[in-house]
Parts: C-alpha cells; sequence; structure tokens
C-alpha cells in the first residue's frame, strides 16, 4: 500500500516561488469535484513560503520555508469536523470534502499550523490536497514537487525503502516542524532553521583576521567546536535557543579569550580580538 510523503530541504530552498505559482495555476479557479472546490483567484493560498532574516549586520542570512499541510497521521481537522468532511485516505492523504465541508469553519482553527485557509465566497475550509487528483490519474508527483528548479521538495512511498524519500527519512536527518505538537507529520524538513552564534576573530597586535583559530562553544554539558573560515569568521549553526553558551577562542601564540553568547536570537558577536 502506497502512503505518500514529502520531505523539504530548505538548505536547497532559493525562494523561487515556483512551488507557490504551479499549486495557484493548478488549483486557482480549477473545480476538482471530490477533490477541492477552486481556490479563490486572490488569497487562500494552500502553500506559503516564509522569508526568514536572520542574523545582524555584517553577518545576514536568509532562509526560505515552505509551509503546507503536513497531512498528519492524526489530524486535528478530521476530529473538528463532523458529517465526516474531512477524511484520511489509504494512502494517506488528508482531504476536506468539498460538498460535506460547507459551513464548518471550526475545521479551520483547528489546524496547529494554520495550514487551513477559509474561502469566505464559497463558505469552505481549503488546503493543499497534494494534487490527489493528479496522483490518481498515475502523476508521479504534485506539481509543486514537479516545478522545484533545486530539488528541495522530495515525494514519494514512505513504505517504498529504495524511494528517495523513504531513505530520507530512514536517515534520521528529517524532523516535524513542531514536533511538539504530536501530529506524526507526513510532510516532514531537513535544516529547519535553528539558531546560531557568529562572529569574527581578529589578532590584536598585527589588527589581521585569525585564520583557523579554534572557537568552543559550551551549554548544558554540550560542546560545538569550529575553526575560523579565510577571512577569520565562523559560525555554529543549529542551535537550541533560550540557551547561554560560553564561547572560547584561542589562537597560536595569542592569549585565549571568552565571552557569553544567548541564543533568544541568532548572534553576532562582532570581533573577538586576542591579545598576543
Amino acid at each position: 500500500m502506497t502512503r505518500y510523503g514529502m520531505v523539504i530541504n530548505v538548505d536547497r530552498c532559493v525562494g523561487c516561488y515556483n512551488c507557490f505559482l504551479t499549486c495557484r495555476d493548478e488549483h486557482a479557479g480549477n473545480d476538482y469535484p471530490g477533490y477541492a472546490a477552486p481556490q479563490p483567484m486572490s488569497g487562500g493560498n494552500w502553500t506559503k513560503l516564509l522569508e526568514l532574516e536572520r542574523g545582524q549586520y555584517p553577518h545576514v542570512k536568509v532562509n526560505y520555508v515552505k509551509v503546507m499541510c503536513k497531512h498528519c497521521d492524526s489530524p486535528n481537522c478530521a476530529k473538528a469536523a463532523s458529517n465526516g468532511a474531512v477524511h484520511k485516505r489509504a494512502d494517506g492523504i488528508v482531504i476536506i470534502d468539498p460538498v460535506k465541508a460547507k459551513g464548518q469553519k471550526q475545521i479551520v482553527d483547528a489546524c496547529p499550523y494554520r495550514c487551513i485557509e477559509w474561502n469566505e465566497e464559497a463558505q469552505l475550509p481549503q488546503k493543499c490536497t497534494m494534487c490527489a487528483h493528479l496522483l490518481d490519474k498515475g502523476e508521479p508527483e504534485p506539481r509543486c514537487v514537479e516545478s522545484c528548479p533545486s530539488g528541495a521538495l522530495v515525494f514519494g512511498d514512505l513504505d517504498d525503502p529504495d524511494s528517495a524519500v523513504s531513505k530520507l527519512v530512514a536517515s534520521g536527518k528529517t524532523e516535524a516542524m513542531h514536533p511538539e505538537y504530536k501530529l506524526k507529520d507526513k510532510v516532514t524538513y531537513i535544516k529547519l532553521p535553528k539558531k546560531f552564534v557568529a562572529g569574527t576573530v581578529i589578532l590584536g597586535d598585527v589588527d589581521e583576521v585569525a585564520v583557523g583559530a579554534d572557537v568552543k562553544l559550551t551549554a548544558d554539558g554540550k560542546t560545538w567546536t569550529v575553526k575560523t573560515n579565510g577571512f577569520g569568521d565562523f559560525e555554529v549553526e543549529g542551535l537550541p535557543a533560550n540557551t547561554i553558551f560560553t564561547v572560547d577562542v584561542a589562537a597560536a601564540g595569542y592569549k585565549a579569550a571568552s565571552c557569553e553568547a544567548k541564543t533568544s536570537k541568532d548572534v553576532y558577536l562582532g570581533e573577538i580580538v586576542l591579545a598576543k
């Protein structure tokens, strides 16, 4: 039995908006009876792209995160619906019935991911269907996956050990956007943005960057290590939020330096000057 899933690799997303545009092209104004009523011509987007600007000048980076229905194994929307207006198919795709769901605005409020849109004109809750109407005709993947130029979206059968999506999940590198919801998401992520600490190390006596200096972050008994690059810069990514780190910097022939960083946000420590 096929069980569809998707992995979104945030590192590969370039923010081109192809996934958003092809979803609009496929669904806006187009009726697929039994799957979904037409998406409104304005608003009601079933896939979104979050643009996350992180850090402070001069160390700033941008990540793009695609947000869509997670087609949960334990969907809150189905629990909130009456008359079987939301159902999970045998292949795991969660469908909002475009007839039975009319007027049931509580379905929108039930999704903690806020991935269900309210179509005011049609008085319908609506969301991503994983292009089930195309899959049922034999198409191999949803339109958003087909149009992604960078390979950020991987789709397939989670129960096929040879499928690319199954191999990614088995690698242990994927994660739910909000694991605390415990919804058993079938749309998971690689490299979801977490906090980083960065800085630039300077050799004080010669006023030059320190190449290959050792940087160690410690917190709660754990250690992260990295060396400065050819510009004297370092960055430690994927850190837990709201944690106080001790940052130790060392370079041969210079006195070590130490400071603290709290990851209530992404942190750029500025220049850390080592004395001779």
